[in-house]
């Protein structure tokens, strides 16, 4: 059986070159996913990005505004199609104490193709290491499996 290799360092150099990987590099990640996050992160311009994966390369689907909400959020996800994406949670300690966590949200419906669900799959680990100072990490197929209340009791 073979095994296939993803190569995101090489992707990446792939990409600069027009933006598509070719054969021996796996899947591309666009430098635009990279940089965004990094402002969400140091700049706290979004408060949260939606990723998909089009043409083999993982490109940016929505960026949320710092006031949008988490219903907004749950929102910008299709409820019948794969994506990746980042929230900026922020919160309250019992301590009284506001914080807040980046969480890494792998969304895959039970409603996606099978063909979607295993290419997410597949490309989420090394995809999600590009993204330095993922927090915390969720795996949904439902709306359920990421509600506000499992978000909350992940951030603590």
């Amino acid at each position: 059986m073979e095994t296939l290799s993803w190569d995101f360092g090489l992707a990446i150099a792939g990409s600069q070159r027009g933006g598509k990987a070719n054969a021996a590099s796996g899947m591309a990640v666009d430098d635009e996913c990279k940089l965004k996050f990094l402002e969400l992160k140091a700049k706290r311009n979004y408060r949260f990005i939606v990723f998909k994966i089009e043409n083999q390369q993982v490109t940016i689907d929505k960026l949320g505004n710092p006031e949008e909400s988490y219903d907004d959020f749950t929102a910008a996800l299709p409820s019948d199609e794969c994506r990746y994406a980042v929230y900026d949670f922020d919160f309250t300690t019992d301590e009284n104490v506001q914080k807040s966590k980046i969480f890494f949200i792998a969304w895959c419906p039970d409603t996606s193709r099978v063909r979607s669900k295993m290419v997410y799959a597949s490309s989420k680990d090394r995809f999600k290491r590009e993204l330095d100072g993922i927090q915390v990490e969720l795996q949904a197929t439902d709306p359920s499996e990421m509600s506000i209340d499992i978000v909350k009791s992940r951030a603590i």
